[in-house]
């Protein structure tokens, strides 16, 4: 294509990016969702990216009084008059994540029957919600959070861990609403848009133990400081189950999810001439694995017509992992792009970009990039090597230096990975 052309593909995946976060704004998508007002008072709680701008869009929706609390990442705080906005840390917690999980926990305590919880979750909630067990430390769960983002573990693993360690996740903070009606809304970051996986679930029954918990320390070799193990070991750290008649008057609506956003994206990539495809919003593994495959799917669809017929787009989201070997920047976005251009090796018309909805992919302030049919002819132009920077964890250092980089700023919602790959005739 001539440079008219590769520019206008880069626009179509920067509108469709555009467009599935649009797709999963709290303005959006919560006002449908909102419950009746109760006799008595409404208190809102909340934990995540989104819940600033979920609690934005509830006042500006809301005809009676209101009040309460939400944790946010730094960055993501939206001016409320009546809800009170804390920023702390993410992806791992520190001391104005464990003072806000606090407040909310002695905002919820001693309601009544006739009060209305409402609870605004959304992913991140699960590093924003800081409350460690007792017997825990703020240093033990970072500890442990750490060692798990590092390992390779899945969300759905690295949440098991977490909702045993927390006095708040695994159905614990619903609890201590009762007896109080609670309703959950949720903005699903997760594959399969469990609400137990959404900040690891603080508000719905967990069915997993601590025995889970251990068995997946044990999967990827992780010895845990001494505390967390004694905790899980001694079973002092279960969660609150299904069935447990202080979840009786709890309702969980998930407002928004990967893939009500895919098929936004899908919309607008149909009306520019494109069929699009969505293959999964639920792709989990390694990163780089992912991009392998992907690669083999585009360069089949680019020579044979076949499975997909260019001009064509493959739409996918879920989460993948990254287990670091190297000392680069990640994130697993950009792993996946750097996977994915390698393996592709220029081939003609094949364009992509992949990002975190959230805008932050991995804990840099970028959201992710974009390739195209010259991107590794440019690296080694500039004497970048893709292999060693894919070896070294280094999306991000990769992508900077060839400008594809892709920054979003805080987009104020978290549907999880978005990855779009162009197939031209």
């Amino acid at each position: 294509m001539d440079a008219t052309s590769a520019a206008d593909v880069r626009l179509l995946l920067t509108k469709m990016f555009d467009a599935a976060i649009a797709a999963a704004q709290p303005a959006l998508c919560l006002p449908p969702h909102l419950p009746a007002r109760p006799k008595g008072r409404t208190i809102v709680i909340g934990a995540g990216k989104a819940s600033a701008a979920m609690a934005e869009a509830l006042e500006a929706n809301w005809d009676g009084p209101l009040e309460g609390l939400v944790v946010t990442r730094y960055g993501y705080a939206r001016p409320c008059e009546h809800v009170q906005i804390v920023e702390a840390a993410h992806p791992l917690p520190d001391e104005a994540g464990l003072r806000a999980a606090e407040a909310i926990a002695q905002i919820v305590t001693g309601l009544s029957a006739d009060d209305l919880v409402i609870a605004l979750i959304s992913g991140g909630g699960s590093s924003l919600l800081a409350a460690p067990l007792p017997g825990l430390t703020l240093g033990d769960k970072q500890a442990v959070g750490a060692a798990l983002l590092a390992s390779g573990a899945t969300i759905s693993e690295i949440n098991c861990v977490r909702r045993h360690l927390s006095s708040l996740k695994g159905g614990r903070l619903g609890a201590l609403c009762a007896p109080a009606k609670l309703v959950s809304l949720l903005i699903s970051d997760v594959p399969g848009d469990d609400p137990l996986d959404i900040a690891s679930g603080p508000t719905v029954a967990d069915p997993t133990t601590c025995a889970d918990a251990l068995a997946v320390l044990a999967r990827y070799r992780l010895t845990p400081p001494a505390a967390v193990l004694e905790i899980l070991q001694s079973g002092a750290g279960e969660s609150v189950k299904p069935g447990d008649p202080r979840l009786l008057r709890a309702e969980t609506r998930l407002i928004a999810t990967p893939y009500m956003a895919l098929e936004a994206a899908a919309k607008l990539a149909r009306e520019a001439g494109y069929e699009p495809s969505i293959l999964s919003d639920s792709i989990e593994g390694e990163a780089r694995e992912v991009g392998k495959v992907l690669a083999a799917l585009a360069i089949e669809s680019s020579t044979r017509k076949a499975p997909f017929a260019p001009p064509c787009v493959l739409l996918s989201g879920g989460e993948t992992t990254v287990t670091l070997r190297g000392n680069g920047r990640g994130g697993r976005n950009v792993e996946f792009l750097l996977s994915l251009a390698v393996a592709l090796n220029g081939a003609k018309g094949v364009y992509a970009m992949a990002g975190d909805t959230d805008g932050v992919d991995g804990v840099e302030e970028i959201a992710g990039a974009v390739i195209a049919p010259d991107t590794l002819l440019r690296a080694r132009a500039l004497e970048i090597d893709p292999r060693k920077s894919l070896d070294d964890n280094d999306g991000h250092g990769f992508f900077q230096a060839l400008g594809n980089s892709v920054v979003t700023g805080p987009t104020l919602t978290n549907v999880n990975d978005f990855r779009a790959i162009v197939i031209e005739p």
